[in-house]
């Protein structure tokens, strides 16, 4: 279920990211670097189901491992510390990090058209970026 979501995706657009940015608390000069910087998204999966999903740009790269349904610490890219844990839910890869009593989501999937959406979601604020696969 995971397969299709392997791969090198380059971001080819985003949509209402920085309203998400200040929902999620992002700070003013942090934000003008996030909606400038495309980054392409690597996802990987290990012989024992271990996920790797990195986010990769010249501004930063982070990267995260982790098993689905396992809940583990993750320092997202503007720096918030995070209770995260990854699931399949509906073919979507689902994405909760838990922090300071505050909760936001992103949601993968990929569509009949080749494309990865994730939507990103902070209380009723709701960001969309979208990738496409590089061969």
């Amino acid at each position: 279920m995971v397969d299709k979501f392997v791969g090198t995706w380059k971001m080819i657009s985003s949509e209402n990211f920085d309203d998400y940015m200040k929902a999620l608390g992002v700070g003013f000069a942090t934000r003008q670097v996030g909606n400038r910087t495309k980054p392409s998204l690597i996802i990987n999966m290990d012989d024992q189901g271990m996920i790797c999903l990195k986010s990769q740009s010249t501004f930063k790269t982070v990267e995260v491992k982790f098993n689905l349904n396992e809940p583990f610490e993750e320092t997202t890219a503007d720096d918030r510390k995070t209770m995260t844990v990854f699931s399949l839910e509906n073919g979507k890869l689902v994405q909760k990090q838990k922090w300071d009593g505050k909760e936001s989501t992103i949601e993968r999937e990929v569509t009949g058209d080749g494309k990865l959406i994730a939507k990103c979601v902070m209380g009723d604020v709701i960001a969309v970026r979208t990738y496409m696969k590089e061969v």
